[in-house]
């Protein structure tokens, strides 16, 4: 059976997982947790130069032991990388062990958000737009396996998803108690 103490956020670089994740759990009094920063905080440097030294398969190691751990932790929050789907192990530890929200929104919106940030080495390219246009095709059908619930993060103000996603995840909760019982 699905534990529901946990929200996991998934979904695009730049969609507002970690700005939507601080709000959601600041709401429910919940401890927030963004698996980039546990990585860096827990390896001493950033994540561009983990994937300078190690590449993405090596960076995707080390999120997934991440992830295991954060998702074992009970009523949290965690805000995941964009990429964190790709592997089956997390997508299950996603699945199994919390409530899975897929934040998206539109290229041009995520271009606008990450337009000066020099951390997001899969950006760093010539064209970041052609790239995020990838990244989704490859991606979307990986966080729609994983998600209970989808919401479109650049439609609306920060205040009003945080709101939708407390309604959508009580009304789980709720659905997954009376299941139970």
């Amino acid at each position: 059976m699905k534990k529901m103490e946990n929200i996991y956020l998934i979904g695009l670089m730049g969609v507002g997982k970690t700005t939507i994740g601080k709000q959601l759990a600041k709401a429910l009094q919940r401890p927030f947790y963004d698996s980039d920063k546990v990585i860096e905080e827990s390896m001493g440097v950033d994540i561009p130069t983990i994937f300078s030294y190690e590449g993405e398969a090596g960076f995707r190691l080390r999120e997934q032991s991440v992830i295991d751990d954060l998702s074992r932790l009970r009523g949290i929050v965690l805000a995941t990388g964009g990429g964190a789907v790709l592997l089956p192990e997390n997508r299950e530890a996603l699945k199994t062990r919390g409530f899975v929200v897929y934040l998206y929104c539109s290229i041009d919106k995520i271009l606008y958000r990450t337009r000066h940030d020099t951390q997001r080495p899969l950006l760093q390219t010539g064209n970041p737009r052609k790239r995020l246009q990838t990244l989704l095709a490859q991606r979307e059908p990986l966080y729609r396996e994983c998600a209970d619930f989808r919401i479109d993060s650049g439609s609306m103000p920060g205040k009003t998803v945080v709101k939708t996603i407390l309604q959508q995840y009580r009304a789980a909760l709720e659905d997954h108690e009376s299941i139970e019982s």
